[in-house]
């Protein structure tokens, strides 16, 4: 038989025996009686040993009313289930006349979906524990626990407090891990039988269903695994025509496979309390007995009562143990999170070098995929086989996160780099896109100690198909595990899933940042013509009246004023001429806005020659203009007007806010990707072509270098304070009579058409010193 041939029949047989119905046996265990009720509470089935029990054929209780039973006050009792959620129970003792005596019960009750199942089980007590005699027992074991910080020891204190109750020989704590398999992490024991404490046991010994069935009921006691069940009368509901559900009932029968697997361990009495962690079952305290061996309902009770403490109590010492390692994962999420949330690229977050990727899961190496751009970081196996790895991973993997701590076993191909990826947390960012984070880990060689052969449980039948049954040896057995890593801890899933949040969120949060910009910028637009065509036609034409006026009362009825009135209406002039300037760069900037470019290859040299001929002729009376321009400018494509006018007005600026008596400008461009050294700007001579700040915006990726234009001065300079501000409209730095004045919006323009370029522009400035201006257009 072929190796992939001999996995399918094991598969098979792991799952046929995961779906053994072990909830609706048709059976109980013979130390108890059960009977169940219609939600009249009539007799509908009953255990065939109500004779042994009641002293009743199961004949003369079908069909009858409970209370034929029982008292109208314990009737009551039970019908109270009738309102509980299905697995709640009612218990309570009952004294019922048999046909030689009155006998004793503990009465438990429940409901299913279909019936009311009542279990009685012989007592020799007539009255419940007290609360104190209840507490007496377990009180001083729960003080125990508390006081006890230490993991290990706590769970060693958990099964010796156990045992001190019920008096078994030997008391487990079992630990599951996330393939269902476990271990013994707990025990005290008679001193005669061999140790179970640290050895492992497969999936296979504690079936799904049987996991299942501990995560609803909390306690499964079997008193006597070599008892013959006892049938139900009749072996399925009347009513629902369906075998009866006993997924909550205490007196349940056994698998055979159950009795025989312990049997082999030389066990005849079992009690198992489930531990739950978060709703999900973390282990078992198992208790085992070599002689079979009767426990009371009360101190059952008081069993699973210690058992939710141990389970409320096991989530402080398992988040002691693991605290610190917790903190550091949180810290470095936390810092994580932050500098990706921060990034305009979360790719460069991602793989930046002081926040290493792979630390976030306490991994050897990280790869992120975006489309075909892979970025490697730390330990991983190559390019092309991470693409394969994502390709694998496209067809295989459904889920968004995925874990393995034996890649090679899913993935053969990866036998070729195991020794850095063994393991793999596999994060899938889009389901749109190939967008993926992967985490790698190295082979680990283990070895690791089974009780028993594990193998031993799978039998091969003569028709080539797998069975499970009992193993026979529990001897500790030995097993070397190669292809695996270290397994992934859930708090490092988490992190992963905290990551995949905060991408998506920070992706979400930018999509909705910018539409609600897109949707504010075309509201603004459109109030900001609505005011373009107010100013232009409503306001322009009064304020034109204004001053017509004004000069024509300065011209023809001065001799009637005095030199107040004079003095006013010149001050009227003069502000009806500022209020046209400002209106007038609103206009131009509304014109802006709306304007569609008119792209051509442009000599920047033709292009600046025109504006310093302009330039140096409105400025005639001022002497000598001095502008170097230390190489030739490049040809671009662009908006021969609009540039004109940015060029323009940075020459403009740059000699009207200068102070010198030798006043200079300078106007260059950088090539992208030049070295980094300081610009100089104490230096008054220093005429060189600048170098560029590190925190320069770069060209977008895949597109080609764009140069970088400068209009360098040695004038007033900008405090750094105002570095921003200065492109906002109508922002003026000094007052209306220092440095010629002016609307405050030129540099507003100047962006505005940068910006329609798709290009940027800042600054640089030392007070005193002189200012740089770089713009760059895309």
């Amino acid at each position: 038989m072929s190796q992939p041939e001999d996995t399918t029949n094991q598969a098979t047989a792991f799952t046929n025996h995961d779906r053994k119905p072990i909830h609706i046996p048709g059976s109980i265990q013979p130390h108890g009686v059960l009977l169940a009720l219609s939600t009249q509470l009539e007799i509908l089935q009953v255990s065939n040993n109500t004779q042994a029990y009641l002293g009743k054929e199961p004949k003369d209780l079908l069909g009858k009313p409970l209370s034929y039973l029982l008292e109208a006050q314990q009737v009551e009792t039970v019908k109270q289930c009738l309102v509980k959620k299905i697995g709640g129970a009612n218990a309570f003792k009952v004294s019922i006349n048999t046909s030689h005596q009155k006998r004793d019960f503990d009465a438990i009750a429940h409901r299913t979906e279909e019936v009311v199942i009542l279990e009685l089980e012989p007592t020799d007590s007539k009255s419940e524990v007290s609360f104190l005699s209840f507490y007496a027992l377990v009180g001083v074991a729960i003080a125990k626990m508390q006081r006890t910080s230490n993991l290990v020891e706590f769970l060693h204190l958990v099964a010796e407090e156990v045992q001190k109750i019920i008096g078994f020989d030997r008391v487990m704590v079992y630990q599951f891990d996330e393939s269902g398999a476990g271990s013994v992490v707990g025990e005290v024991k008679r001193e005669d039988l061999s140790p179970y404490l640290g050895l492992h046991y497969p999936a296979t010994d504690i079936p799904v269903q049987a996991r299942e069935l501990y995560t609803r009921c909390f306690l499964r006691f079997l008193p006597d695994l070599t008892a013959e069940a006892v049938e139900l009368v009749p072996t399925e509901n009347p009513t629902t025509h369906q075998p009866l559900d006993l997924s909550y009932s205490l007196l349940r029968s056994f698998d055979w496979c159950c009795a025989e697997y312990h049997q082999n361990m030389g066990v005849k009495a079992l009690l198992v309390i489930s531990l739950i962690q978060e709703q999900k079952l973390w282990g078992l305290i198992s208790c085992h007995h070599q002689t079979p061996k009767y426990i009371s309902y009360e101190v059952r009770k008081m069993c699973e009562f210690l058992g939710q403490i141990v389970s409320s109590e096991l989530a402080h010492k398992i988040s002691n143990s693991e605290w610190d390692y917790k903190v550091k994962l949180k810290s470095l999420q936390s810092e994580f999170l932050e500098s990706i949330s921060q990034a305009d690229n979360f790719i460069d977050a991602l793989i930046k070098p002081e926040i290493r990727l792979p630390d976030f899961v306490s991994a050897s190496g990280a790869a992120v995929c975006l489309d075909n751009e892979i970025n490697l970081v730390g330990a991983t196996p190559n390019i092309d086989e991470v693409r394969a790895l994502i390709e694998w991973a496209d067809t295989q993997v459904s889920d968004n996160l995925f874990s393995t701590d034996s890649l090679p076993k899913l993935y053969p191909e990866a036998l070729i780099f195991k020794d850095t990826a063994s393991g793999l947390l596999l994060l899938r960012i889009s389901k749109v896109r190939r967008y993926y984070i992967l985490w790698f880990r190295p082979e680990v060689i283990q070895t690791v100690h089974w009780a028993g052969n594990p193998q031993e449980s799978i039998q091969a039948q003569v028709d080539g198909s797998y069975t499970l049954s009992p193993r026979k040896s529990f001897e500790q057995w030995q097993e070397t595990v190669r292809l695996t890593s270290l397994p992934w801890k859930a708090c490092e899933v988490e992190s992963a899933i905290a990551l995949s949040n905060a991408i998506v969120g920070i992706v979400l949060s930018k999509a909705d940042e910018l539409a609600k910009i897109n949707l504010e910028l075309e509201r603004s637009n459109q109030e900001l013509a609505s005011f373009a065509y107010a100013a232009s036609h409503d306001l322009k034409e009064p304020l034109r009246g204004i001053y017509n006026f004004s000069t024509v009362l300065l011209e023809d009825y001065a001799q009637v004023l005095d030199d107040d009135g004079i003095e006013c209406l010149q001050t009227v002039v003069s502000l009806s001429v500022r209020m046209e300037t400002l209106i007038n760069a609103l206009l131009r900037l509304s014109q802006l806005g709306q304007a569609h470019l008119r792209e051509q290859a442009t000599d920047l040299n033709e292009l600046l020659n025109q504006v310093i001929e302009i330039f140096r002729a409105s400025r005639q009376e001022s002497g000598l203009v001095d502008i170097r321009i230390p190489r030739p400018l490049p040809t671009v494509q662009c908006d021969r007007v609009l540039v004109n006018e940015v060029f323009s007005n940075l020459v403009g600026n740059a000699f009207k806010y200068n102070d010198k008596a030798e006043q200079w400008v300078e106007i260059g461009y950088l090539d992208e990707g030049l070295g980094t050294r300081d610009w100089g700007l104490g230096d008054k001579e220093n005429t060189q072509s600048p170098i560029l700040n590190p925190h320069y915006p770069l060209s977008p990726e895949g597109a080609p270098p764009s140069p970088i234009f400068y209009i360098r001065d040695n004038g007033i300079g900008i405090p750094q304070h105002h570095l921003e501000t200065i492109f906002r409209l109508f922002k003026r730095l000094h007052s209306q009579e220092k440095y010629g004045g002016g609307a405050g919006a030129g540099l507003a323009i100047v962006k505005k058409i940068v910006e329609l370029h798709n290009g940027q522009i800042w600054v640089e400035s030392t007070v005193g010193v002189g200012s740089i201006f770089y713009f760059r257009l895309e």
